[in-house]
């Protein structure tokens, strides 16, 4: 019995029902016919959105909405995307990364899969947040306005859909042993029992009895249901219970996400096939124009090979190329990181270790200079995405090789928000972003970092963004809409080659304290040219003329002028090249060359 049913089949099926109403579909809600909508990513400003914390545009769908508990539903949808689209192109994005899609466990421990990582069904949308049609209503009304779309996916694992019948009983148990006293107490959870390299185990109080069963779930009005096809099936699981250490290899790859989210046996076929032709088709029903992709580091590195060309080989017949496709390792370790980017794998991935060690370590520390580091920890990173990641395009690609395409970004869902661990400090922000907008590969904004949001960890830096009014006026708003625009404006700041000109170890009183700086020139971008010079120290104006060494620049005797600042006066190199500026404390400078300014911008 074939259990995977479309809803494309769903509302054509319905017209043949006796009786029944012939449901009506938009124009823009039937089956696009695909299209290539990216001609180089290096040119695109992602921004990353929670549906369900977005926009509420249909109050027909809000079914469990808990208004302000933020670990439920709180009724943003697909429409409430659509109607707001001019936010997006105000702001200066221009590629939206939506969470995931499909349908999911609705609810484990009150807490809900509003975020959309508890899959179900992959071939069912979660109704939340609307029906195909509005999928692919907002889709097409966004490529109407030249934005385009990435969808999250994950191939990693399932929502928890059935639990390990460890005392064989039939039926899911929580239970607690010892005494606390000559014994230890310990609690056992049959949903999300801990990690054996023997598998999940059975027992008695006589002993082992071998690996437990798996037993899927039947509770429709959670939708806790087995999955349709080979994932409704024991074997498309691995069973080895919870990660407790993402430092061993065998539960990084075996284990299951801790709360009970399965991990699935992606090394067999008949399971890779169901992925590839369950996320490919959404590609194909809603004309989407990449994918992110959760959790790519748990999944074995032969998968993503297999997976990457098979999407691509599909894809481009059909008129869908350029399709990105970027991997989530969270993870700090850069050569990890590269890992997923090697020949015929991923276009790019998420620049966690950048994260980490740039916008954290450098931008975010910057009110306590004990801990902040020195911009010689950003050039350092920066030396190794030519040894890390592949320098060559994966065949059939974005036509980017990864060491230039990497996906940049302050903080995103998993992460605190970044004025959260900078203490409220907006210049910090302020300069991160100039950096991030200007820096070579392609940026990611987390929804509501205009907004000045400042959650902790997960789900306080998942707020509400309709609580704001969409409004246009807060400062950082109107720098980061400052900022794309003058990137778009610039190519040497898309697609030039990028060297580093200035860097220190400084963070205090020194004279150079906190001064980084970059040029952009030649590459695809010819003989454009930028000069970003940053200063992240938060307590004093800088200048590299009072350190040993100069900010030496490729351009001689040049007049370049501050287009972040058009009002300050223009800065002149030298016949050797060197520019002496001071930069007050946490600003930046974006330098073109007088000739190449271009005005009213």
């Amino acid at each position: 019995m074939i259990r995977h049913i479309w809803l494309t089949t769903l509302l054509g099926a319905a017209c043949l029902l006796p009786g029944a109403a012939c449901v009506s579909v938009p124009d823009n809600g039937k089956q696009p016919i695909l299209a290539t909508h990216v001609q180089d990513w290096r040119d695109e400003v992602i921004y990353q959105v929670l549906i369900d914390r977005f926009a509420d545009g249909d109050v027909n769908n809000n079914a469990r909405v808990q208004a302000g508990a933020l670990a439920r539903y709180q009724g943003g949808d697909w429409k409430g995307i659509e109607d707001h689209l001019d936010y997006f192109t105000d702001l200066g994005v221009t590629t939206l990364w939506i969470s995931p899609v499909v349908k999911n466990v609705e609810t484990d421990a009150d807490v809900d899969g509003y975020h959309g990582y508890w899959a179900q069904d992959l071939g069912q949308v979660n109704p939340h947040f609307g029906d195909l049609a509005a999928l692919r209503s907002m889709v097409a009304t966004a490529h109407d306005r030249g934005l385009k779309v990435v969808l999250d996916i994950v191939t990693n694992h399932m929502g928890q859909v059935f639990y390990y019948d460890m005392n064989l009983n039939g039926h899911p148990d929580i239970y607690i042993g010892g005494t606390g006293g000559t014994s230890p107490i310990n609690r056992i959870s049959e949903f999300d029992p801990d990690y054996d390299p023997r598998g999940v185990q059975a027992f008695t109080s006589l002993g082992n009895d071998g690996r437990a069963p798996i037993i899927f779930i039947h509770d429709p009005t959670i939708n806790r249901v087995p999955p349709p096809g080979i994932l409704g099936t024991a074997r498309a699981y691995h069973g080895f219970g919870r990660i407790l250490s993402y430092d061993v290899p065998e539960q990084r790859m075996l284990g299951d996400f801790p709360g009970g989210l399965k991990d699935v046996a992606t090394e067999l076929p008949e399971v890779r096939a169901a992925l590839i032709d369950a996320y490919t088709k959404w590609a194909e029903v809603a004309d989407l124009d990449g994918f992110r992709i959760d959790t790519v580091k748990h999944v074995e590195e032969d998968f993503w090979r297999e997976f990457s060309g098979k999407v691509r080989q599909r894809l481009a017949p059909q008129g869908k190329s350029n399709f990105l496709m970027f991997g989530e390792a969270f993870d700090g370790h850069d050569d990890l990181l590269g890992r997923y980017t090697q020949p015929g794998m991923l276009d790019s991935v998420f620049y966690f270790s950048q994260h980490f060690q740039v916008f954290h370590d450098v931008f975010q520390m910057a009110h306590d200079a004990a801990q902040q580091k020195g911009t010689e920890q950003i050039a350092s990173l920066w030396a190794q995405r030519t040894v890390n990641y592949n320098t060559v395009p994966q065949p059939g690609g974005i036509g980017v090789a990864p060491a230039k395409a990497l996906v940049n970004f302050l903080d995103n869902h998993d992460v605190s928000r970044f004025l959260f661990d900078a203490l409220g400090d907006k210049a910090a922000l302020k300069n991160a972003l100039t950096l991030l907008m200007t820096e070579d590969g392609i940026p990611c904004l987390y929804y509501g970092t205009e907004q000045e949001f400042a959650g902790g960890n997960d789900p306080a830096n998942r707020e509400v963004l309709w609580n704001t009014g969409f409004a246009r006026t807060p400062d950082t708003f109107q720098h980061f809409r400052k900022l794309s625009r003058i990137r778009r404006a610039y190519k040497s700041l898309t697609r030039g080659d990028l060297k580093v000109v200035y860097a220190t170890s400084h963070t205090g009183q020194e004279g150079d304290a906190g001064m980084f700086a970059y040029e952009r020139t030649g590459g695809d971008a010819g003989g454009a040219y930028a000069l970003v010079v940053l200063n992240t120290n938060a307590k004093k104006a800088s200048s590299p003329a009072d350190a040993a060494k100069t900010l030496t620049t490729t351009r001689k005797s040049a007049q370049l002028v501050d287009v972040l600042d058009p009002a300050t006066p223009k800065y002149t190199t030298d016949a050797s090249g060197v520019l002496n500026v001071t930069v007050p404390p946490q600003k930046a400078m974006i330098l073109i060359p007088a000739d190449q300014v271009i005005p009213n911008i």
